[in-house]
């Protein structure tokens, strides 16, 4: 490049949009949400020992699970942001290829060149003091634009080194979490102080399951079945709107919208990740659990008279029918396995980039009853951007 091609470069710099600024912030936001949600995980795994040797051992692993999978919905959703602006800044570069090019040959030129040369020119003296003034002008402006390049560089590092850094800790600590979830099923297996309805599931009970034709069929006849034991006496209607989702995961078809073949449920189908804990939002009595027609294992618990709460679809469920539980406790888990250890957090970290459901392979039913009639959980459940309907 010559002197002269050199200033009209240097000059076209001031047209160039400070690319770049304006998302740093949310960038830098996105990385430091992935690292507390690190954090978390670090947290939730270091509790596992003490979770053992609790005197209620489902509440304590019962914590240090739903802590884990909070902790991965947190660091799925910075690592999708992150993920995000670093493909932004990638494409950006892509489209300022040409310009990006001037600014390097210019800066190439400045750095090669003696500022004695530069201020040169064939034209004389008169030309010789333009092209000083010119260049006294834009070499801030070019000093400037080199340090946004190279602070849009350095978030790109930024990421990249995140996103390695959660793939390593994950894979670590995978077996963490599923000791904690083996230890959850032996631990609700053995408590013996839940208050208990029935000893074991009464004869109408297993010809009502044994007569079901469809699961609206069997909750209607679980409504009308009589009990020696109320519903919790809490004020569950006082809770709608502000109940906590059962599963961490992503509602992926809401209450009566049709799926693909044209089926509607009245109910939510929630994606969630293999292995997912499900929890009772709200205390209450177990009226059946165990396999029903296609649905899997189905866990129906009653949160006040004449109310009735479904889950559907879990590969384990915890407890027996009568058992009254505490609100949090768990319900059951899902189906489904991480990919192996050495490749659990590189998949993960690979799944948060696609966003959507990718990496949700499970699928849990929810459905809320009072009395025949089925009611949206949207008008109970509290959303955020984690779980919120169409998002992930």
């Amino acid at each position: 490049m010559n002197r002269s091609s050199c200033v009209i470069a240097i000059c076209g710099l001031f047209a160039l949009s400070a690319f770049g600024t304006a998302a740093a912030t949310p960038a830098a936001q996105a990385v430091a949400e992935a690292q507390d949600a690190a954090a978390q995980l670090r947290e939730a795994m270091g509790k596992l020992s003490e979770a053992v040797t609790a005197d209620d051992q489902v509440v304590a692993l019962t914590e240090v699970i739903r802590g884990y999978e909070q902790g991965l919905a947190s660091l799925r959703a910075g690592l999708r942001q992150a993920t995000a602006r670093e493909t932004e800044l990638r494409s950006q570069f892509e489209a300022q290829r040409s310009r990006l090019a001037r600014v390097l040959g210019a800066m190439t030129s400045l750095q090669q060149s003696p500022e004695t040369a530069m201020l040169l020119h064939p034209a004389g003296a008169l030309a010789s003091a333009q092209s000083g003034m010119i260049l006294s002008d834009v070499t801030p402006g070019l000093r400037a634009e080199a340090e946004r390049l190279q602070a849009d560089l350095d978030e790109i590092a930024t990421v990249r080194e995140l996103q390695a850094n959660a793939a390593d800790m994950l894979g670590n600590g995978l077996a963490s979490v599923q000791e904690a979830r083996r230890l959850l099923a032996s631990a609700v297996t053995d408590r013996s102080t839940m208050p208990v309805r029935f000893g074991e599931a009464p004869e109408e009970l297993q010809q009502l399951r044994d007569a079901a034709r469809s699961l609206d069929e069997f909750a209607d006849g679980i409504d009308s079945l009589e009990t020696d034991i109320g519903a919790p006496m809490e004020d569950f209607e006082g809770a709608q709107g502000s109940l906590r989702l059962p599963v961490v995961g992503s509602v992926r078809r809401p209450y009566n919208e049709p799926d693909a073949a044209g089926v509607s449920r009245p109910g939510w189908i929630i994606a969630t990740p293999p292995a997912a804990l499900v929890t009772t939002p709200w205390p209450a009595t177990i009226r059946y659990r165990g396999p029903l027609l296609d649905y899997g294992n189905v866990m129906i618990v009653e949160p006040a008279r004449d109310y009735l709460l479904i889950f559907a679809g879990m590969s384990q469920v915890f407890g027996e029918v009568g058992d009254v539980l505490g609100a949090g406790d768990p319900v059951g888990l899902m189906g489904g396995s991480e990919a192996p250890a050495q490749e659990f957090g590189a998949q993960f970290v690979a799944d948060a980039a696609r966003g959507g459901d990718a990496g949700y392979t499970e699928t849990l039913y929810l459905e809320l009853r009072k009395g025949t009639e089925t009611l949206d959980p949207a008008d109970w459940f509290v959303l955020n951007p984690v779980v919120d309907p169409g998002q992930d």
